[in-house]
């Protein structure tokens, strides 16, 4: 089953990419309220409309994906996107994470890998 690692892959990869343009869109619009001008302006930003087509692009391959592989090897393989997630907190956002996170991290990515050869 090694050919649904990459494409877990890609598809965790625009899973983060969505919460990343998700966040940064929303830092663009300020306080959240339920206004027209708020949602105005959040239909009108290209963050948003960029974290809409990521989430778009990796829920059709998430369909590819569950078509073709069993469950139970390609839904743990969503996992990939928590690590994607926390090395942008890192990398883009300059969030400070501890020990205990990376440690959980190391621990998902043995998860994966184990799942991946088993199959």
């Amino acid at each position: 089953m090694w050919g649904l690692l990459p494409l877990a892959l890609l598809q965790s990869a625009l899973l983060t990419l969505g919460q990343v343009t998700l966040k940064i869109s929303l830092q663009q619009m300020g306080t959240f309220s339920w206004t027209w001008r708020f949602f105005a302006g959040a239909f009108t930003n290209l963050w948003f409309a960029v974290c809409g087509i990521c989430f778009g692009a990796s829920s059709l391959l998430w369909m590819y994906i569950v078509r073709h592989y069993p469950l139970n090897m390609a839904y743990p393989m969503i996992s990939l996107s928590y690590v994607m997630g926390m090395l942008a907190a890192v990398l883009i956002f300059h969030e400070h994470v501890p020990i205990v996170r990376w440690i959980g991290l190391a621990l998902i990515m043995t998860g994966v890998v184990l799942i991946v050869q088993k199959g």
